[in-house]
């Protein structure tokens, strides 16, 4: 797990590419603090940058970037291949010679034996940049689930990529911003994909490569494959596939040279996570957990009763304070990759973690999303209704002081976009006009003609699997998480999103996958038989911490001083009485530091 970068230009000489590489890699060194490599490849005009956060083979014989033996491809990687194992062993059966005992260089062997194929076959988080020296073509290549970030810039004198939007603006490659973002932050909460802060700053999208050669330019292509399965209709076979293919999932996750744990936050996921990394691993298995003095967010209760199940348990718990918030609040802001209204959290957790020696822990994002553990698989019924609605009525619910309500003004727009803004939306366009000084029609645009998004028109669990996975997790959970643990050179592993087990959990009919009078009633009753009662019976909770009452009380978010313009302190002034969410005055205080 690391943080990779690189150039290709005939404009600069090799060593002023080497200098800006050096450049993008040093701004990202808390992602990779134990070791660094740069390198050209001067008949290409390229330079690939890498900075490790060792996991596997903790020797130097991991340095990157890397070659082949025979020097045939060059690579630069930042992420986990969990099956390398299995692929070393059938390219060995071909006669491929491996120097070192990295899943790096099976990367380079997989390539090297079957090409771009070899992309579909890798099961991890990964981004990487591989360099076929022979083609002079450089390959970016993202996993299927697009838990590692990659981004790239590409004009008439420069192609650059990066782990991170920083590093760009650090190597001068670019410091133009994207004004639209603000527009983005206040809505969805983030900047979603493939958009960035910077303009023609872009986002690879996931399960997808983009070839470039100095002559040809880039090609972006996916490589995913999608299965076709039968759909499952037996509950008890459905049961019996999700323990099957989480076991194995957890089992090759855990696969670590460094000291691994689990985030236990105490609900289902984590717990269930627990559990069976408990099982599969060879030594006493440890976790990470916060608490708070607030009773109503506090779990130390229910995590103490799934630590209790374990037989020799190395549980590490924190106490984390609305002090805690206010010091580390300026460092958390800093550690934004982008803006966003997340990761305050994971920020939190991923410290704790690195200081008790953590270099990878196991994470339960993805299981609400899979099997419907959001209040959206419940509400996206009602926007079936609501899309009957003529929309000359819906701007009458801007004159209603229910911020909930006042959702309903999305709906004068005719595209997924406003579906998803209807179930998770900050602001309405109306109000975001009036907090930048812009026209509601420039909102609008920004919002509802930027993005290509697939029609939704069912409206059922499904689709609202499909908001939760594509605009939810993908653009908030995954990002941040990423940027907030390798902020402290931690890797943030997700077996929910493992490709087999989503795979399977895919092919199972939407009646039993989302049966049930509980939320995720299919996993819980999967496996009842090693959750303690009290963990999944009680009301979800979430990864939750007391942000508003602790932002209500911070000095700096409710300062009036830090707003422009009549909206911006009236909506400042209403989040200090309570009216509305600390999520939309955490989004409106990061835009107003930046307008």
């Amino acid at each position: 797990m690391c943080r990779i970068a690189g150039i290709i230009s005939n404009s600069f000489s090799s060593t002023t590419l080497k200098e800006k590489v050096q450049a993008m890699c040093t701004s990202m060194c808390h992602g990779g603090p134990d070791d660094e490599g740069v390198i050209a490849h001067e008949n290409a005009n390229l330079v690939f940058g890498h900075r490790r956060l060792s996991i596997i083979d903790l020797s130097g014989a991991g340095h990157q970037p890397m070659a082949d033996v025979n020097e045939l491809a060059l690579i630069t990687f930042n992420g986990e291949i969990y099956n390398y194992r299995e692929l070393k062993a059938e390219l060995q059966g071909f006669g491929a010679v491996f120097q070192n005992q990295t899943d790096t260089e099976v990367i380079l062997q997989a390539y090297l034996k079957w090409g771009i194929d070899c992309f579909s076959k890798f099961r991890g988080i990964f981004a990487f940049a591989l360099f076929d020296i022979k083609k002079s073509t450089t390959y970016l290549v993202r996993d299927a689930n697009g838990v590692k970030p990659l981004y790239y810039y590409h004009n008439d004198e420069v192609f650059a990529f990066a782990s991170e939007i920083k590093a760009f603006i650090r190597a001068g490659v670019t410091h133009q911003h994207d004004e639209r973002w603000p527009i983005w932050l206040l809505a969805f909460g983030n900047i979603p994909e493939p958009y960035t802060t910077l303009k023609n700053v872009f986002s690879l999208p996931k399960g997808s490569y983009l070839s470039y050669s100095l002559e040809k330019g880039p090609s972006i292509n996916s490589y995913e494959n999608v299965a076709h399965n039968h759909l499952l209709v037996d509950e008890r076979e459905a049961q019996e596939g999700i323990c099957h293919h989480l076991n194995n999932a957890v089992k090759r996750q855990l696969i670590s040279d460094a000291p691994i744990g689990v985030f236990l936050s105490g609900g289902t996921d984590s717990s269930i996570l627990t559990l069976l990394a408990a099982k599969q691993h060879n030594k006493p298995v440890k976790t990470i957990s916060l608490f708070f003095n607030e009773k109503e967010y506090d779990e130390s209760r229910y995590q103490t009763l799934v630590a209790g199940k374990l037989p020799k348990d190395d549980f590490h718990s924190h106490l984390t304070t609305s002090q805690d918030f206010d010091t580390h609040l300026p460092q958390i802001i800093g550690a934004m990759d982008m803006p966003t209204t997340d990761g305050i959290n994971s920020w939190f957790i991923s410290k704790y973690a690195s200081e008790t020696g953590f270099k990878a822990v196991l994470s339960g994002i993805g299981a609400d999303e899979l099997f419907g553990g959001y209040p959206s698989f419940e509400r996206i019924s009602y926007l079936r209704y609501a899309r009957m609605f003529p929309k000359n009525i819906y701007w009458l619910t801007n004159l209603l002081q229910n911020n909930k309500l006042k959702r309903l003004l999305y709906l004068q727009q005719s595209n997924t976009a406003a579906d998803y803004l209807f179930l998770r939306g900050l602001f309405t366009p109306v109000d975001i006009a009036k907090l930048l000084n812009t026209t509601e029609q420039q909102a609008n645009d920004v919002l509802f003609k930027s993005f290509d998004f697939p029609i939704k028109k069912d409206y059922n669990k499904l689709d609202a699997a499909w908001f939760e996975k594509e605009l939810y997790m993908q653009n908030q959970l995954l990002r941040d998480t990423d940027v907030m643990s390798m902020r402290h050179g931690l890797e943030v592993r997700v077996p929910f999103l493992d490709e087999d087990f989503q795979t399977y959990v895919n092919s199972i009919t939407p009646a039993v996958r989302f049966k049930g009078p509980r939320p995720k009633q299919l996993l819980i009753d999967s496996f009842r038989d090693i959750l303690p009662n009290d963990v999944w019976s009680r009301k979800k909770m979430g990864f939750s911490f007391p942000l508003q009452e602790w932002m209500g009380k911070n000095q700096q978010v409710t300062n009036e001083e830090h707003y422009k313009g009549t909206a911006a302190k009236q909506a400042i002034n209403k989040f200090k009485q309570g009216k509305i969410h600390w999520s939309r005055a955490f989004a409106l205080y990061q835009v107003q530091k930046h307008v």
